[in-house]
């Protein structure tokens, strides 16, 4: 399954991520989630991520974990995790933190730069892409699990 949108701006971007937020906190994540973003740097990627935090409740400042490399959110019982991985050295980096700790049941990963974790990082239940075109953005959205199907098809209802 897979979604495109147009997005005209900033604003679209966060209502974007925070229908995917709606749609995860739909299904309840009972395995889990992991999303992966790809996009240039610009593309909207840490925006993207600040509207799926702000369905599940979180109002405070949402900055891309460039340096630290992750990010928690403790939102209630679901548990978020953004991860920045532009300056990843080497993927094993990722074994040394106890990377294999984030994923579990009712957690939801949102990951930046994923392909600087190849061979580490679980498979992905939904690829967003973004991109810059001449105006706004665009954003791709593929499912690669059934969990992903779900989600995926229940923020394709949210957006109209």
């Amino acid at each position: 399954m897979e979604l495109k949108r147009k997005l005209a701006d900033e604003e679209a971007t966060v209502t974007a991520g925070a229908a995917l937020g709606r749609a995860c906190l739909a299904t309840g994540l009972p395995q889990g989630m992991m999303v992966f973003l790809h996009g240039q740097l610009g593309a909207g990627k840490t925006t993207f991520c600040r509207g799926v935090l702000r369905a599940f409740g979180h109002h405070g400042a949402v900055k891309s974990p460039t340096y630290t490399l992750v990010e928690p959110y403790e939102l209630g019982e679901q548990r978020l995790y953004h991860f920045d991985l532009y300056r990843l050295g080497d993927a094993e980096e990722l074994e040394f933190m106890g990377v294999r700790d984030y994923f579990g049941p009712h957690c939801l990963s949102l990951v930046e730069w994923p392909e600087r974790g190849q061979g580490v990082l679980p498979d992905a239940d939904l690829v967003v892409e973004l991109g810059v075109p001449d105006r706004g953005r665009t954003l791709r959205a593929r499912a690669q699990s059934e969990q992903g199907v779900r989600v995926l098809g229940a923020m394709n209802s949210l957006l109209g």
